[in-house]
Formats: structure tokens, sequence, C-alpha cells
């Protein structure tokens, strides 16, 4: 195990893949030239080394001086010129290379008059602006590459470091939500056990199967809808011990298949309900729920009446406001949330992509 992570480690190191990235270009040269345009595989080798030198001085010119200092503060006209002004001097060292180099050294590999023509048309050739975008083409080539992985890299770590933020927010988010949750049904026990109800051992096991889901069940940032639907029906038994023929609670739901949703999502908005809608009601209060999953959707509503006698506020409470921020950081764009109040009524409907 620990000679896997030291190979492993050994081929993080940035120099070490630079290397291999520039063996692999290296290895692709002289695998796809055609040997028989050159005298053997020396001259082969040597071809290819003016050509890689060539892409090692555009590559990290470009990479550590004009991109930083130019493309990232987007100054995009000074890094044109600067770029075009680097494949420029690039192209003169490449042309002096094979003058003075290349064609000295595989000289009995020419023809007198074919070597006399080279030497005398290589300056000609650095004058040509077609052959001059043909080998500028090539020059970048790696560039582009090492610049492409370095992007792709970058995004990897942009993501994974999102997701972990997104994690840690969804936790602190929890944290808070759950003990409002807790706080709201422990005073209902408290008004059973105040009243020495009959019910109070039913609301207690109820309780304990809904903390055992809150506490065990919600971990995951997605979880069966089918046990939110039993938490949910826990819930509303409670509400109904409490409540007894003060809230008339119409639940329908239909769920052919088992999909993933969010915990905790739904019984925010339904606890809203009951503590706006229900408990400042001195008449009945009414509560419809209904949940439907069709094709890859998960579609939850809910209205309660409005209290007759309610105090108007402004302020959105702490439930709303944290499953607001889950259903962005958990479903994004995949979620429509409409919330509104009409006809002493107020609406919730809920559209969710199923997981």
């Amino acid at each position: 195990m620990s000679t896997i992570k030291s190979i492993q480690s050994f081929f993080n190191i940035l120099l070490v893949r630079h290397v291999l990235f520039w063996i692999g270009v290296f290895t692709y040269f002289i695998v796809t030239l055609n040997i028989t345009y050159f005298s053997g595989y020396e001259q082969a080798f040597d071809f290819t080394i003016i050509y890689l030198l060539s892409q090692v001085i555009v590559a990290y010119v470009c990479i550590y001086f004009l991109i930083p200092k130019f493309l990232l503060p987007k100054k995009l006209v000074l890094f044109v010129f600067s770029l075009l002004l680097l494949l420029m001097v690039v192209y003169f060292i490449f042309g002096c290379l094979h003058e003075f180099y290349y064609h000295p050294k595989y000289i009995d590999f020419f023809s007198l008059d074919s070597e006399r023509s080279k030497r005398g048309g290589t300056w000609n050739t650095l004058m040509n602006f077609p052959t001059f975008i043909g080998k500028s083409t090539k020059f970048l080539t790696p560039t582009v590459l090492i610049v492409l992985a370095k992007y792709y890299n970058n995004q990897q770590k942009y993501l994974q470091l999102n997701e972990q933020k997104k994690t840690t927010e969804l936790a602190t988010l929890k944290q808070q939500l759950n003990p409002h949750f807790l706080f709201n049904t422990l005073n209902n026990l408290y008004s059973l056990s105040v009243t020495k109800s009959d019910e109070a051992p039913e609301v207690i096991e109820k309780l304990s199967e809904m903390l055992d889901h809150m506490l065990y069940g919600c971990n995951d940032k997605f979880v069966s809808l089918n046990k939110e639907i039993e938490l949910i029906e826990n819930y509303l038994a409670l509400e109904k011990v409490r409540y007894s023929d003060r809230v008339a609670i119409t639940f329908t739901k239909e769920v052919l298949k088992d999909v993933q949703v969010a915990p905790l999502i739904f019984l925010t908005f339904i606890e809203n309900a009951f503590k706006h809608g229900v408990s400042q009601e001195l008449e009945k209060a009414t509560i419809q729920i209904e949940i439907n999953v069709k094709e890859n959707y998960i579609y939850f509503t809910i209205s309660n009446s409005i209290a007759t006698n309610k105090v108007l506020s402004n302020k959105e409470g702490i439930g709303l406001k944290n499953v607001k921020k889950q259903l962005q950081l958990l479903y994004d764009n995949a979620h429509f949330l409409d919330i509104k109040e009409e006809n002493e009524h107020f609406y919730i409907s809920l559209k969710l992509r199923s997981k």
C-alpha cells in the first residue's frame, strides 16, 4: 500500500508530470515521422529535438509569463501582440538551428545543388507568411494541451471545493433545522403532559420514530421519499393529538415508485403551516397536503387556512429560510418553488427533479 502511495506521490510532482508530457510529445513525433525522408534515426532525432525545443520555449513563456501577465488580467491586445512576437522570435531561432546546425551536420544527405538551395533559401523561408503560420501552429499545439489540462485540473479542484462548501453549508442548515423542529414538537409533548393526557405515550412513540429517522436516516443528501412520507405521517399524528378537532387535515399521496429526495424539505413546510395556520386559529383550521411522483419529478403542494386573528409580519421564519437555502444548494435550477397567499389561504407548491 505504501509503495502505491509513493508511486502516486512521485507522479503528482509537477516536474515529473511535465517531463513525462514532453517525453510523450517527443515519442509522438518520432512514431509519426516517415523515416524514409531521413538518413537514419539520428537525423530524425535531431529534427524532432529542434521542433521540441521550439515548443518548450513557446509553452513555458506563455504559461508562466504571457498568460498570467496579459491574458488573465484581460489585456487581450497586449497578449496577442506578445504572443505574435514570441512566435516570430522562436520561428527565427528555429530557422537558425536549421541553417547553422541541422543542414551542416547532415550535408552529405543532401545533394550539393539541393544543399545550396536550402542554405540560400532558409532566410527566404523565414519571410514566408504561410510557412510561419504552419510552423507556429505546431509550436503552439503542446501549449494548448497544457493549458487545457491545467484548466481541467483547476475546474476539478473548484468543483471539489464547491462540493465541500455545499456539504458544510447543508450540515449547518440541518443543525439549525433539527433543533427548531424539536423545540416545537417538545412543546406539543409538554402541553399533553400538563393536561395529563393518556395520549402522551403515543406521542413519545411517534416522536421516537421521528428522531430515529432524523438522527440516523437524514445523514445523506438524499433519502427515500417513502421514508419522508412516514415521517410526515408521524408528525401529522402528533399534531392531531395536540389540536384534536381544531384542525382538519387532508393528506393524499400517489407514489408508484420510490425515489430520492432531500430530507426534511416537506416537513418544514408542513410545520410552518401548523405554526402559522393552526396555532393562531381560534376556530377550525384546514390543511391540505398532496405528494405526487410523475415521470422524473416530485410534486408537493400544501395549503392552509390563515388565522383570522393572525398578526401580520414581514419576517420570514427560520424554517422557510433554511429550506430555501437547502433547495438552492441541492437542486439549484432543478426545482420550482411558488409561495403565495390568496382567498384567506396560504399556498406552497414545490416541484423537484427526482434523484
